[in-house]
């Protein structure tokens, strides 16, 4: 009897380690070919310290646009040392404003934390609950995996957030452009989201739309 539990315990050791990772990392190569759990590796012995560290979020991206934001990825294969680590990061700026409109990242949960001014931020169930919440310099907030958000400066000068996500490379469908920036036929715009054919015409018209 002792025996079977013995190697019942052994066996539970191999499992519970059985998936663990073979190497140290994975530097991601954007010229090898991708797989869902991420870009190929690189040769170690091209690997140098530089793949581990990035300096994109330093500068404030430009906010001269549509919705008066940016948003500064640091994702693999930009930030090739987070490819499979489950990691990674991004910079908002947001001008007066300025919005990250309803979006959603299907492959990662996301948090926020602010750094400059004023943001209000949120997040839709699955049951459609809404959490809201009005975040100030040093708030941070958490968004689940898959769940639509947004993030808005409802402060009176510009507002700087940064956010980690659980991957790296969390993915991203913003809802309006998913909606109006397409060909879909307006139509099934029409039917599908219960709006007049006169919305949908000036929104896509507004985000690059066509009939």
């Amino acid at each position: 009897m002792k025996m079977i539990i013995h190697i019942f315990f052994i066996l539970s050791l191999v499992s519970s380690t059985s998936f663990a990772s073979v190497q140290d990392f994975c530097v991601a190569d954007p010229k090898g070919p991708q797989s869902p759990s991420g870009y190929s590796c690189k040769n170690p012995d091209q690997v140098t310290e530089n793949d581990f560290a990035f300096s994109g979020l330093a500068k404030a991206g430009n906010t001269s646009n549509l919705i008066k934001a940016a948003v500064t990825p640091a994702f693999a294969p930009a930030f090739a040392g987070t490819n499979g680590l489950g990691v990674s990061m991004a910079r908002l700026d947001l001008a007066g404003g300025g919005v990250i409109p309803l979006h959603t990242h299907p492959g990662a949960s996301e948090v926020l934390v602010v750094r400059q001014g004023t943001i209000c931020a949120g997040f839709i169930s699955s049951a459609n609950k809404v959490y809201l919440k009005t975040l100030q310099r040093g708030d941070s907030m958490v968004f689940p995996q898959g769940l639509l958000h947004f993030q808005l400066n409802s402060g009176k000068g510009p507002a700087l957030a940064f956010v980690a996500f659980g991957s790296s490379s969390p993915g991203l469908q913003i809802l309006p452009f998913a909606l109006f920036a397409n060909d879909l036929p307006s139509e099934l715009v029409e039917a599908t989201t219960f709006l007049s054919d006169e919305q949908v015409k000036k929104l896509k018209g507004v985000l690059g739309g066509t009939d």
